[in-house]
């Protein structure tokens, strides 16, 4: 995500080198242990988004993805494989993609700024009180991804 500020920011840069490859290493090894393939269009939208290291949208995956670029649905394909497996988050407020760094399915929220656009990952403390409303609702959560906006202290100090 560009920035729309003009001030430092102090934000952790996405992975490159070994780490990007150690990284990619352990995720096709997840892929394998529940029995699906890691394919090459499936390999190289993980890398963009590891190498990012905060969220990116679709069609600047697709431009990124080789010299001239990727059709739509082979990224979109390869997003929606990734979301499944748990290893990948689609970011609904800015309509973008992040990968997740964390073991297995969790609840996630996001802290995202408002001015710079910078997006951490956090995991809630606790999801019990809306838990208990959606069993009193007769409803059955399958997942919770809380987007939190506002500032960081970037930009607060700015």
């Amino acid at each position: 995500m560009a920035q729309s500020c003009d001030h430092d920011h102090a934000t952790a840069p996405g992975l490159a080198g070994g780490s990007l490859a150690a990284a990619v290493g352990l995720i096709e090894a997840r892929i394998a242990a529940a029995g699906e393939r890691m394919t090459t269009p499936r390999r190289r939208v993980i890398e963009l988004l590891l190498e990012a290291g905060q969220p990116v949208k679709a069609y600047d995956l697709m431009a990124a993805f080789t010299p001239g670029g990727a059709k739509p649905p082979t990224v979109y394909r390869a997003l929606e494989f990734l979301e499944r497996q748990g290893l990948v988050h689609r970011i609904q407020s800015l309509n973008a993609y992040v990968a997740c760094r964390r073991e297995g399915g969790h609840d996630a929220a996001f802290l995202i700024c408002d001015c710079c656009g910078v997006t951490r990952e956090v995991e809630p403390q606790s999801t019990e009180t809306l838990t208990r409303q959606a069993a009193a609702a007769d409803f059955a959560i399958s997942g919770v991804m809380l987007e939190v906006h506002g500032l960081c202290a970037d930009c607060r100090a700015a």
